[in-house]
């Protein structure tokens, strides 16, 4: 049987790659933030590079502002070659103050969830310890929405499978007490405070949990949560309790005559208890979701004004820092025979990489506006007339014209937001497809939605339009549509169908 031989060999071979340069991934991702992270990412170079300050304008505009700050004074300009020659690159005074006042931002506050709100009453309670951990079991399977998630078996389950895990180590540290009639006293207790949860406690705590704030959490269905709510309302005895207790799901299908004939009133009467109960909240737990309470400020990046019957566009520097290269480095970059090599590769480094932030930010902001300007041409309807005006527009026709690639006009729109004398609205709004018209043009789909809504809030509520009319009325409008799309822009839309819409 033969060997293979292995050997090791060099060899030059051509070959073409394309990489992509590491300032490159870092435009991309200055143009993909946001004002208020941009502010905070030009913070962290600032603070990094000494070879970055703010523009003087800017500085001054600060402290025009704000009269409440103390006069501190300015000093001597800084020494840029004594710092750089001992070895310290941390700039104290005016730009490192100006920077602690111009980035400052207030930190969100922690706030209580569903949960630890529920945990907060049962303990205020003073309940005996057994309870209070049936309770934590009871509220640790709630969700968000306050409703109880699982079968009471289970709960009852997991309480119990604690108890087993927890009930040898108290007997055993029973068992240590010298004196026998302690320990037997000790024992019995134990074995009364530990012993096996039944259906009973748990109904009985789970009650008690339904009596928490808010109304209604701790149902294990919508349906319970009504209920709880309606009894907490004191309508025990009302139509709106029976329909509920009853006739849920023909309440839920808007079944008025149905439910009416079934127990003997008027349909409007069941209508107008139907109304009351619409007003509840099938999902009483998410007021305390912290998604609802970490929402971030809109700040728009863009703004357009409307000046002599033109609309001009501008990019939001209110706030925003001028960033340029430091005057007083300059003369370093261009005399460098008083520093060594060390130094004069710090300096070549900063100073690039200092130069290019300032073209990245700028480039940026161009962009921008090049984007912003496109848009505004093409939807100047919109500014004038409103969103039913709205035309369609790819970001790949807005890449040809500004003749950058596709995925930078997504970037550029990706969480921006403008600021126009029709209100604040993210770049993401005036992008949509296109319905055809009978003149050979094309609207914009969210202008159709937009036109669909008016009808149905311009309806008669005793006949409802249906998807067919609703078609119908706009071919009057010139707008070709299929029924299969209006229904699903009226359910994009939230709203129910004629059957469900109808009043009695």
């Amino acid at each position: 049987m033969g060997q293979f031989n292995v050997k090791l060999y060099q060899s030059a071979q051509l070959r073409q790659e394309m990489r992509a340069n590491p300032r490159l991934y870092q435009a991309m991702e200055l143009v993909y933030m946001p004002l208020l992270d941009l502010q905070q990412h030009l913070k962290q170079e600032i603070s990094e590079n000494p070879f970055l300050e703010l523009t003087e304008a800017e500085i001054e505009q600060e402290i025009e502002l704000k009269d409440d700050i103390p006069d501190e004074p300015l000093g001597d300009e800084i020494d840029w070659e004594e710092v750089l020659l001992n070895d310290d690159f941390k700039v104290e005074g005016r730009r490192e103050n100006f920077e602690k006042k111009e980035f400052f931002e207030p930190t969100p506050v922690d706030t209580k969830d569903l949960r630890d709100h529920l945990n907060d009453q049962l303990r205020f309670l003073s309940l005996p310890e057994r309870d209070l951990r049936m309770g934590e079991e009871l509220i640790g399977n709630i969700n968000e929405d306050g409703m109880l998630t699982c079968e009471l078996s289970e709960v009852i389950f997991g309480v119990n499978g604690w108890l087993d895990e927890v009930r040898p180590n108290a007997l055993a540290a029973a068992e240590e007490i010298e004196d026998a009639q302690q320990q037997e006293t000790e024992t019995e207790e134990i074995l009364e405070i530990f012993q096996a949860y039944d259906q009973a406690e748990a109904v009985a705590m789970l009650e008690v949990i339904q009596g928490f704030d808010p109304a209604g959490v701790g149902g294990r269905d919508v349906r319970e949560s009504i209920l709880i709510q309606l009894q907490r309302l004191g309508k025990l005895e009302d139509l709106s309790y029976q329909l509920v207790e009853k006739h849920f799901d023909s309440l839920s299908k808007h079944r008025w005559n149905e439910i009416a004939n079934e127990i003997g009133v008027d349909p409007v009467e069941v209508q107008a208890a139907a109304d009351e109960i619409s007003e509840l909240d099938p999902k009483p737990g998410l007021r305390y979701a912290p998604s609802l309470d970490h929402r971030q400020d809109v700040i728009p990046d863009l703004v357009v004004r409307e000046l002599d019957g033109k609309y001009v566009v501008e990019v939001n520097d209110m706030g925003f820092p001028g960033l340029r290269v430091a005057e007083s480095t300059r003369a370093l970059v261009r005399d460098k025979t008083k520093l060594s090599s060390e130094e004069k590769e710090f300096i070549a480094k900063n100073y690039n990489s200092a130069t290019w932030m300032v073209q990245a930010v700028e480039q940026r902001r161009q962009t921008m506006l090049k984007v912003m300007s496109f848009i505004v041409d093409k939807q100047r309807a919109f500014f004038e007339k409103g969103v039913q005006s709205l035309k369609p527009l790819t970001l790949r026709e807005v890449a040809d014209h500004i003749e950058m690639h596709e995925s930078t006009v997504s970037r550029v729109t990706n969480k921006k937001y403008v600021q126009t004398p029709r209100g604040v609205y993210s770049l993401k709004y005036f992008f949509s497809s296109g319905i055809s018209t009978t003149s050979g043009e094309a609207t914009s789909s969210r202008g159709v939605k937009d036109k669909i809504k008016g009808l149905i809030s311009n309806e008669d509520p005793l006949k409802p339009l249906t998807d067919q009319a609703i078609v119908k009325l706009l071919i009057i409008d010139g707008i070709k549509i299929a029924r299969r799309t209006v229904a699903k822009y009226r359910e994009q839309l939230g709203i129910l169908s004629a059957r469900m819409r109808k009043r009695v």
